[in-house]
C-alpha cells in the first residue's frame, strides 16, 4: 500500500514537473525568465524548457508593432488659441527585458511623452503654421519620443497628428478666407481665359487679312485692301442688323466710304453723316 502512495505521488510531482518546465511561446511573442526572483533570459518563440521550483515566467508580450491612440486634447498655441488635437502613435518592443524592467508602463510613459511634447510644439507655433507644418510637428515628435525611449527597450516607429480642431469663430474665419480665395482664383482664371480668347481671336482675325491679301493680291496696306476691308465690314454690320428683331437699314453713299477710307489713310476729313432709317 506504502509503495502504491509513493509511486503516485512521485508520479504527480513528475507531472507537475513536465506541466511547469515545458512552455510554448507563440509567434510574435517573448517571454522573460526568472530563476529565484532574478531575470535570467529570454525565450523566443518555441517550445521551450523551464526549471522547476526554481525558474518561473514573470512577463509575456509581443514584440509585433502595436498602435496608441492618443484621444484629443487640449492644446494652446503660441497666439493663446485653444486647439483640440489628437494623434497616433506606432512603436514595438525590441528589447523585452529592457521593456520590463526599466520601466513600469511602457505604454502609457510613452502616452505621456506624447501629450508632454505636443503640447510643446504646437505651443511655440501661431494657429496659422499649425496645419501647414503639420509633418514638421510629426518629425519633432518623433525624435523626442526616440530620445526619451531610447532606454527602454521599445521603438516609436511613427507619429502621426490625425485631427486638429479650431474653435467655432476660428473655422467660420477660415471658411469665410477659403472662399474668397476660391473666389480671387476662379477670377483670375476667368480673366487669364479671357485674355488668351482675345489673343488668338487677334491672331485669327491678323491671319484672315494676311490670306484675304495674298488672295486678292493686294497688300495689307494699300487703298485698295483697305477700301474692301471697309466695304465688307459695311455688308456684315448690315447683315447683322437685318437679323435683330429691332432690326434698322444702314444707309451710307458711295462718297462717305471714300472719305472714311480717307481717314484711314490719313487724311483727316469730316465724318460722314450716317442716317438710320426704319423700315416701312
Amino acid at each position: 500500500m506504502l509503495q502504491y502512495l509513493v509511486a503516485l505521488i512521485a508520479t504527480a510531482i513528475f507531472g507537475y514537473a513536465v506541466n511547469s518546465s515545458v512552455r510554448v511561446i507563440d509567434q510574435g511573442d517573448e517571454a522573460l525568465v526568472e530563476r529565484l526572483g532574478k531575470y535570467r533570459r529570454t525565450l523566443r518563440p518555441g517550445l521551450r524548457l523551464v526549471l522547476p521550483l526554481v525558474e518561473k515566467i514573470a512577463y509575456v508580450d509581443t514584440i509585433r508593432e502595436r498602435v496608441l491612440d492618443i484621444p484629443p486634447q487640449s492644446v494652446i498655441t503660441n497666439d493663446n488659441l485653444t486647439l483640440q488635437v489628437d494623434a497616433v502613435v506606432y512603436w514595438q518592443i525590441i528589447e523585452m527585458e529592457r521593456a520590463y524592467y526599466a520601466i513600469e508602463d511602457v505604454g502609457n510613459a510613452i502616452d505621456n511623452i506624447v501629450l508632454t511634447s505636443l503640447r510643446s510644439e504646437i505651443g511655440r507655433l501661431p494657429m496659422r503654421e499649425v496645419l501647414s507644418t503639420k509633418d514638421e510637428i510629426d518629425k519633432a515628435l518623433l525624435k523626442k519620443l526616440d530620445e526619451a525611449t531610447s532606454s527602454w527597450g521599445v521603438k516609436v516607429i511613427r507619429v502621426e497628428i490625425q485631427n486638429i480642431i479650431f474653435p467655432e469663430k476660428v473655422q467660420a474665419a477660415m471658411e469665410s478666407e477659403r472662399v474668397a480665395s476660391s473666389e480671387k482664383k476662379a477670377k483670375i482664371e476667368q480673366a487669364e481665359g479671357e485674355k488668351q480668347a482675345a489673343l488668338a481671336k487677334a491672331r485669327g482675325q491678323a491671319e484672315s487679312i494676311e490670306l484675304l491679301s495674298k488672295t486678292l493680291n493686294l497688300r495689307p496696306d494699300s487703298p485698295e485692301f483697305m477700301q474692301f476691308l471697309i466695304a465688307q465690314n459695311y455688308l456684315e454690320t448690315n447683315q447683322k442688323l437685318s437679323e435683330s428683331a429691332n432690326s434698322k437699314v444702314l444707309f451710307m453713299d458711295p462718297k462717305a466710304m471714300s472719305e472714311a477710307l480717307g481717314e484711314l489713310m490719313g487724311e483727316s476729313p469730316e465724318y460722314p453723316e450716317i442716317q438710320l432709317k426704319k423700315p416701312d
